[in-house]
């Protein structure tokens, strides 16, 4: 592969429709790779009521799988930020998409409650190309326009988990019409094609893209301070990690966790057929075509017109609104309320999503890696508590929507509260250059 030129820089702009240049290139093949990682992560999802019927799942153990999906992947988000950090996203994006494409091909061979649990478990890393993804990004583009950058990037990968919702029912149908599978066991066969598709593009991305627009780590001259290994520690100690981390799992942990269950609640809620389902929670996911880079762009405009504290407070009310809108989905009695309660929702969570990572980047620019790993981690651990929520035999799936309703939008209060009392740092001027510029 031929490294970019020394004189190449962080773009200033995001022209979508172009490939050209090393960050063009990085930035789409970025945001496909991250689509097909979502892709096989929540393949499974719209599949678990095949998967419940045939191994003899109960709501505990459904439960459970729910918050296994998502448990892995908050230490490899950890991992995977600091390996930005230190290898470079090249390289450790494609280790990833390698390693997470097994249990993706594997998980067919469960046949009992405990090796499904085991194979959904694992399957979770590879939800750590998001931290990846961003980091990536972040090399890639100027102060100005890096929230949108990010956003887009992160939004159009996380449609994955929506095609997948969409598109995986109709996969299972399709080994079946040909005659290949009978419709109990067509969940194993499906399972194959994101897990062949990953490998793919683990070959892709180690082929066509680069750590930054100078060239790989292993070939540019890295300042001291992006090589010491303390990188950890900084983003550790800044309290603005921690509080984009909580407001992460306050909207990112929401998606996550109504892409596991979404189909799911379609089904036993309202009584729709699995296809119908799979569409209906695909729609959800489905927004983030255009939400989450919205998200982004109102960010980046709200950081240029009012500083840092512009984006916070903007991050803050679309949490606020989130939870009112999550509320109102709980307490929908019939299924075309529900459907424009989770539109309304789902548009100020995936806005959230990309605030959030509109002020990442400006936390700690020699730690964007660690920093993004801790947020990221952040948001998977907010899926898995609420996944507790769905596991409980004496709460039902409505009264867990209503109770998460009340927590993020009290969440969203909170990152309103610590803004108006905290200070403005000199690292959070819009205007600072990120690291490996």
């Amino acid at each position: 592969m031929q490294n970019a030129l020394p004189h190449q820089q962080p773009l200033p702009q995001l022209n979508v429709l172009s490939g050209k240049g090393v960050q063009m290139r990085t930035f789409h093949l970025t945001w496909l790779t991250f689509f097909f990682c979502f892709f096989g992560w929540f393949g499974i999802a719209p599949l678990m009521p095949l998967v419940r019927e045939q191994l003899h799942l109960d709501k505990s153990q459904v439960g459970n799988i729910v918050i296994a999906s998502v448990s892995a992947t908050i230490l490899a988000r950890l991992l995977m930020g600091k390996l930005c950090d230190t290898i470079g996203p090249r390289l450790a994006y494609t280790s990833l998409l390698v390693v997470g494409a097994v249990p993706v091909l594997l998980i067919g061979l469960s046949h009992s409650y405990e090796s499904f649990l085991l194979f959904r478990f694992a399957i979770g890393i590879i939800g750590a190309s998001f931290v990846i993804t961003q980091f990536h990004t972040s090399m890639m583009f100027a102060p100005n326009i890096v929230g949108t950058a990010n956003a887009v990037a992160g939004g159009w990968g996380n449609l994955g988990g929506g095609i997948a919702n969409m598109v995986m029912p109709l996969v299972a149908a399709t080994f079946v019409s040909l005659g290949y599978v009978d419709k109990a066991n067509s969940w194993r066969y499906a399972m194959l094609v994101p897990g062949v598709i990953l490998l793919v593009m683990a070959c892709l991305y180690y082929r066509y893209t680069q750590d930054t627009p100078r060239g790989n780590y292993a070939d540019i001259e890295r300042t001291a301070a992006a090589k010491k290994a303390g990188t950890f520690g900084l983003a550790l100690r800044d309290y603005r990690t921690w509080l984009l981390a909580l407001a992460y799992g306050a909207c990112f942990g929401i998606e996550i966790t109504v892409d596991n269950v979404a189909a799911t609640y379609f089904v036993d809620n309202y009584q729709a057929t699995l296809v119908l389902a799979g569409v209906l929670a695909g729609i959800f996911g489905g927004m983030n075509v255009f939400a989450r880079a919205l998200g982004g762009i109102v960010a980046d405009r709200a950081g240029r017109a009012y500083g840092m504290q512009g984006k916070w407070l903007l991050l803050s009310g679309m949490l606020v609104f989130e939870g009112i809108g999550i509320a109102f989905f709980s307490l929908a009695p019939s299924l075309t309320l529900a459907i424009t309660a989770m539109v309304l929702f789902a548009l100020f969570l995936k806005m959230a999503n990309g605030a959030t990572y509109s002020i990442v980047p400006f936390v700690n620019r020699q730690a964007i890696g660690s920093v993004s790993g801790i947020v990221g981690a952040g948001g998977n651990l907010g899926a898995m508590l609420v996944g507790f929520l769905f596991k409980s035999k004496e709460i039902s799936y409505s009264t867990a929507f209503l109770y998460i309703g009340f927590g993020v939008a009290a969440v969203g209060a909170l990152v309103l509260l610590v803004r108006l009392v905290a200070k403005e740092s000199a690292a959070e001027a819009p205007a600072v250059a990120l690291a490996g510029a």
